[in-house]
């Protein structure tokens, strides 16, 4: 059975306003570990380490022509995909999703209609700090972010405070149902049990919509033993053990289907099995990537040369976009409010 090998990085749980970690993401290869020992072996000779590890190889200079070797062999011999999203943006998202969607949903709006909720998630998280004030948009989130796991009254209720301490005026369509109204049934949608800002359901969706693609038949997944893993791990096991047959078209490209191909998922221990590091590698070279284009961090590999390695299917992220018109077009159609639904009302907790 084929099997794809993952790792993730920047995983921070529900706080994606964590100031160290501001990526997160994960990558897939379907490589096994032969064919992972020979190209460790081919690019790294001299390797003493007793495991291959991406933030030990960027620190030296003298490693960057060898890492993009190995990256281009892997971009090119092997199925794989890539997944980073900036956490913060992905906050912003899931505050128009459950702060300002239910609002609409009410008053018969379809808010997902050709990525409506994206357009404005990208609206809010670049042009909010200057409409809302800095302090006051920074407030609102953290606001948002706690309501969303501790689901307290006391916690509903800073978050509105947080939204009426904003200029809210400047986009009431935004702010203004919490601001304005305090509308019940954005409260309630916040409160629903079992939904926090936690993105790793995001992220391996993400990933499997692609391995669904790539994997001729029934395929495997292996990671290793880490504690972040352990929710992947989780998850994993739930989108297997749903066999439910149903089909949501995600955007422009991209489709997900249950049941799904995935049959077996297997924690391992990545000093053991060369092809899991070489997961590490893909998603500890993409993290970096962005965060040097953030300005966030300097050194490590330069993302140019990195990023031109990558077929567009094999790199997905999710990043606020201005091109609205672009995003219109490539999410046009797609059932985004119907698949966010049935993952949580299926896969994550109760359907709000």
């Amino acid at each position: 059975m084929e099997c794809f090998r993952i790792d993730e990085s920047g995983y921070t749980g529900f706080d994606l306003l964590n100031a160290d970690q501001r990526f997160q993401g994960a990558s897939a290869i379907a490589i096994d570990d032969d064919d992972a020992k020979r190209l460790i072996k081919q690019h790294f000779p001299r390797l003493q380490a007793p495991e291959l590890k991406y933030r030990a190889l960027s620190r030296r200079q003298s490693n960057h022509p060898r890492l993009l070797g190995l990256m281009r062999d892997l971009l090119s011999d092997f199925k794989c995909v890539t997944y980073v999203c900036d956490k913060r943006f992905m906050l912003t998202l899931m505050f128009v999703d459950y702060a300002v969607e239910p609002y609409y949903y009410e008053r018969g709006f379809d808010f997902y209609a050709n990525g409506q909720n994206y357009a404005m998630a990208s609206m809010l998280h670049m042009a909010g700090p200057k409409l809302l004030g800095k302090p006051q948009f920074r407030r609102l989130m953290a606001s948002f972010q706690r309501a969303m796991k501790e689901k307290s009254d006391e916690a509903l209720n800073d978050l509105v405070a947080a939204a009426r301490a904003t200029n809210w005026e400047q986009i009431p369509e935004v702010v203004g149902p919490l601001a304005h109204y305090s509308a019940p049934e954005c409260l309630q949608a916040i409160a629903t049990p079992g939904l926090n800002t936690d993105v790793a359901m995001i992220v391996l969706q993400s990933l499997i919509t692609r391995m669904e693609v790539m994997a001729n038949g029934p395929y495997r997944v292996e990671h290793d033993q880490s504690k972040n893993l352990a929710t992947y791990h989780e998850l994993l096991q739930r989108f297997i053990h749903h066999e439910e047959s149903v089909q949501f078209r995600a955007t422009e490209i991209t489709t997900l289907s249950f049941p799904l191909k995935l049959h077996e998922v297997e924690q391992v221990d990545s000093k053991n099995t060369p092809a899991v590091q070489l997961a590490d590698v893909m998603i500890g070279a993409a993290i970096e990537a962005g965060n040097n284009l953030a300005g966030l961090r300097t050194g490590g590999l330069d993302p140019e040369p990195l990023l031109a390695l990558y077929a567009d299917e094999q790199f997905i992220h999710m990043l606020p976009s201005i091109d609205f018109e672009e995003q219109r077009r490539f999410r046009q159609g797609t059932q985004g409010g119907e698949l966010i639904n049935y993952l949580a009302a299926n896969l994550m907790g109760p359907k709000r």
